[in-house]
């Protein structure tokens, strides 16, 4: 099943640019009918433009489920619905073609994007974090139980290529000078590449410590691993097929659980606000 959401949400993207680029193609070559057309543009244009925004806006979350888009990519199919009762076979297929937006649309928001119920053992409140073994980005060995004496916030994110994740990571650095005052330190892990976690990590001055998790062996003791959860395509960019969970957890000094997030959704994270106040609260 995860395979399958591999694949889908790499040719869903592709879908979306091709029907929206084609869409705007024939609008421009004064294709007949124009309603058609256009409802076809506007039913793969309104996700096309949500994932846009994701990159571009530096997003670190979303609603669970963006009525705006669903709004305007539903106008589209029933503009397209529309001309085909009115033309007839003068339409074509272009409302089948805005369907197939609306319906891949709805199957990200409520299959691709949602994991299945989170309560990993190993990450019950007051419990003390497991220990396992990462690396640096010098590639040498770090143990979790150096993981006291200090607060840590430890966020396990999927990669460089998830937009929420580069947010997230970008959030806690704009974060960093308050959590470094409540004696706290941040860890950021994940399985891609050192050389992908380098580049992530220039481009932030706070002195995060960022590691690697070969082959998401830390994921897996956890129990957050994600099976498949890169993007079918992006294996030719140097990541594996695996990736971890995005997942949150707060340890006090002496390594003990003071709080983690499994989210059940990708696109829902905590904000660094709610760290700061149960850091606080300690």
């Amino acid at each position: 099943m995860n395979i399958l959401r591999s694949i889908f949400v790499s040719v869903f993207s592709g879908y979306l640019a091709f029907a929206f680029f084609y869409a705007l193609l024939q609008l421009v070559r004064g294709m007949e009918p124009f309603f058609s057309w256009l409802g076809l543009a506007l039913s793969a244009g309104s996700p096309l433009v949500f994932f846009a925004w994701l990159y571009l806006a530096g997003a670190a979350r979303t609603s669970r489920h963006p009525v705006a888009v669903s709004v305007f990519c539903g106008l589209g199919v029933a503009m397209t619905m529309a001309a085909n009762w009115r033309y007839g076979t003068a339409s074509g297929m272009v409302h089948l073609w805005a369907g197939l937006c609306l319906l891949a649309w709805f199957a990200y928001l409520q299959w691709y994007s949602r994991f299945s119920r989170r309560n990993s053992k190993s990450l019950l409140r007051g419990a003390s974090l497991p220990e396992f073994m990462l690396e640096s980005l010098q590639g040498d060995a770090v143990s979790s139980a150096t993981f006291r004496g200090k607060r840590h916030v430890l966020v396990f994110y999927r990669g460089n290529w998830c937009p929420l994740c580069s947010a997230q990571v970008s959030e806690l650095a704009e974060h960093y000078r308050e959590l470094q005052a409540l004696d706290t330190e941040v860890i950021l892990v994940s399985s891609q590449p050192q050389s992908h976690s380098r580049k992530l990590a220039q481009k932030h001055e706070a002195p995060m410590q960022f590691l690697c998790d070969p082959g998401n062996s830390a994921a897996k003791k956890l129990g957050i691993v994600h099976r498949f959860g890169t993007p079918m395509g992006l294996q030719a960019l140097g990541y594996g097929n695996d990736t971890a969970m995005p997942t949150v957890i707060i340890t006090d000094p002496d390594g003990t659980i003071l709080f983690a997030d499994e989210t059940d959704n990708y696109r829902v994270r905590p904000e660094p606000g709610l760290f700061l106040e149960i850091i606080r609260s300690q």
